[in-house]
Order: C-alpha cells, then sequence, then structure tokens
C-alpha cells in the first residue's frame, strides 16, 4: 500500500513537468517559405537562409521556416503573393513588380532615375515608405518587410553606349516602370519573370536583360551575353522592389512568444538583412564576370543626362495614373527623394 501511495505522489509530481513539456511541444512551428530564384542564387543562402536560422536560434528551435526554392511548391511567380494570401504557402519572397499595377505605390521607389545606387538606402527607404502609405495596399497578407535592390545594370549580346544603340534591342523587363523606361530610350521592352530569361534568351526572344548584379550567376546569364552595362552615380536608372508575405491567419496563429520573435526580426531589420546581399555579393559577381572576360562599361555622365530627359515623362505619367485613383503620387515622389537624400548622404 505505501508503495501505491508513492507511486501516485510521484506521478502527480511529474504531471506538471509533462503538461509543460506537451505545450512545448504543441509551440513548435514550421513555416514554408516559397520563392522563385534556385538554391544557389544569392538571396536564397544570404538572407533567406540566415534569416530562417535566426528564427530558429532566437526561438529556442521553436519556429522553424523551411524553403521551397525554384517554385517547388507549385505554380509560377506571379502567382506567389496569392499563394500567401491564400495559405498555399506560409510566407513568400516575391516581386510585386510581378503584378504590374496591383500594388501601385511602391512603384514609388522602383521610377526611372529616383532610387540610389546602393540597395542598404533603397531597403531604408522602401521600407519607411511602406510602413507610412502603403500597409492598405497590401493588406491582405501580413508583410513582414518590404525592399529594394541596388542599382540595375542592362545586359546584353550588343554593346550599349548611347541612347541610339538602345533603339530595337529585345530586353526583359522586371517591373511596369522600368519597361516604360525602356521604351522611353528606344528599346522593345519585354516582360519576364526572371526564371524564364535563360529560355528567352537561347530561343532569340530577347536580346538581353536589365537585372542587378546579384541575380546573374543563378541564371548564369554572364555566360549567355558579353555585355553588361552601367549608369554611373546616383540615382540610378531602375531599381525593383521585394516583399516578404505571411498568410495573415497563420500570423495570427501564432503563439504569442513566436510571434514577438518573428516581429523582432521583421520591418527594417530584415529589410537591412536583405539589402546587404545585394551591396556585398554584387562586387563579388561583378568581379566574376570581369575574370570571364566579359565587356563592363558605363555610359558617360553627359549620355545619362540624356536618359534622364528621356524617361521623366514616364515619372509625370505614373504621377498622373495615381492622381486617377485618388493618391497623391507627386508627394510620394517629393518624399521618396527626400528620404534618398537624407539616408544616402555620404554612402559611396
Amino acid at each position: 500500500m505505501p508503495s501505491r501511495r508513492l507511486l501516485l505522489t510521484a506521478t502527480a509530481l511529474a504531471m506538471p513537468a509533462m503538461l509543460a513539456s506537451r505545450r512545448a511541444a504543441a509551440q513548435e512551428v514550421t513555416l514554408r517559405l516559397h520563392h522563385f530564384l534556385p538554391a544557389v542564387s544569392n538571396v536564397h543562402r544570404h538572407f533567406l537562409v540566415p534569416w530562417a536560422n535566426k528564427l530558429r536560434e532566437e526561438s529556442g528551435g521553436r519556429l522553424r521556416v523551411q524553403i521551397f526554392p525554384s517554385m517547388q511548391l507549385g505554380g509560377a511567380p506571379p502567382q506567389l503573393y496569392d499563394q500567401a494570401k491564400d495559405g498555399v504557402a506560409d510566407i513568400v519572397w516575391t516581386l510585386p513588380g510581378n503584378t504590374p499595377g496591383r500594388f501601385p505605390r511602391i512603384e514609388v521607389i522602383e521610377l526611372p532615375f529616383l532610387a540610389h545606387k546602393r540597395a542598404s538606402v533603397n531597403a531604408r527607404v522602401t521600407w519607411e515608405l511602406f510602413d507610412r502609405h502603403m500597409r492598405a495596399e497590401f493588406g491582405e497578407t501580413h508583410m513582414i518587410t518590404a525592399w529594394a535592390h541596388d542599382h540595375g545594370l542592362i545586359h546584353a549580346r550588343r554593346e550599349v553606349r548611347t541612347m541610339e544603340d538602345l533603339r530595337g534591342l529585345k530586353l526583359r523587363f522586371p517591373t511596369r516602370q522600368a519597361g516604360e523606361a525602356l521604351r522611353a530610350l528606344g528599346a522593345t521592352a519585354i516582360g519576364l519573370p526572371i526564371p524564364q530569361v535563360p529560355e528567352a534568351l537561347s530561343q532569340g526572344v530577347i536580346d538581353g536583360a536589365v537585372v542587378p548584379w546579384e541575380v546573374v550567376p543563378a541564371i548564369r546569364l554572364h555566360e549567355m551575353v558579353r555585355n553588361h552595362v552601367g549608369i554611373p552615380g546616383s540615382p540610378t536608372f531602375y531599381v525593383a522592389s521585394f516583399v516578404l508575405a505571411m498568410n495573415k491567419a497563420r500570423y495570427e496563429g501564432l503563439p504569442a512568444e513566436l510571434r514577438r520573435v518573428l516581429d523582432a526580426n521583421s520591418g527594417a531589420v530584415a529589410a537591412e538583412m536583405a539589402a546587404k546581399v545585394w551591396d556585398e555579393e554584387g562586387p563579388k559577381v561583378e568581379e566574376i564576370v570581369r575574370r570571364r572576360g566579359n565587356a563592363i562599361t558605363e555610359i558617360t555622365a553627359e549620355e545619362k543626362a540624356r536618359w534622364q530627359a528621356a524617361c521623366a515623362p514616364v515619372v509625370q505619367a505614373w504621377i498622373a495614373q495615381l492622381r486617377e485613383r485618388g493618391v497623391d503620387g507627386g508627394a510620394l515622389v517629393e518624399e521618396a527623394r527626400a528620404l534618398i537624400a537624407r539616408y544616402g548622404q555620404g554612402v559611396a
């Protein structure tokens, strides 16, 4: 009889620990993150994976992110945002530019000759503008962060030194505003998600693409074209914005302590992590391309001024389009320029 009482007492004493253990196990969460580039890409290896590791470490292993690159969960890149909205994926990394016109306010950072050449500046400006003006635009999801990359280049099969060299050149563009800018310069602009670029080049659908250095190795662009043309200084010709968007119900259903970990690694913190990839990996890619023997050039400052003048109507047209939607696009442009001037001061 005493041994029975001892067993019952021991069991009673152990119950709180057992229940606590079960509660802890119930609070372990794995989120599925879906994106469009291969696992060898710089953004996958140097941003998404380290970001996921940071969440795991700071949550004591209870918040995990399983990453699915190369559209492994199905669909096409333009469907990624809706996959987060609908719960096909818990989190997506995508470009608003994949769905032209759906998110008009964030296009402000993508206007020609507005953004800084450094991603660190553009990311800070994009998130600040998003936080002030764009939450409702992305209200169907929980937005983890938004940012924009560094200076984009023209990568083409033929040399480009002047606006006249662009005439008739079929170039892939990533955003609506980059496409409008290319048309203003005389190029034939063709919109394509980045994974389709290699096949389009091999089939002669395009003669080149505008992308930043960072993504070049992931699609082996430097093996398919030999001319890489930059625009000197800031403001730069074009950048693209990105978002990490999460399914709203999935975010709201997280245990409070895990939600706090995610929140601590969202917003400006995550945008800064992302920007480092472009600013740090871009020069490394440029050196790889240079060693390959490809031609890397810049247009002159005088030629840049010609390009800026040709693209000025693109900005005015965007402002007019937003006015029709009841949005003061001109005020957004001025605010973006002021923020770029402030955060870009002293940034080479």
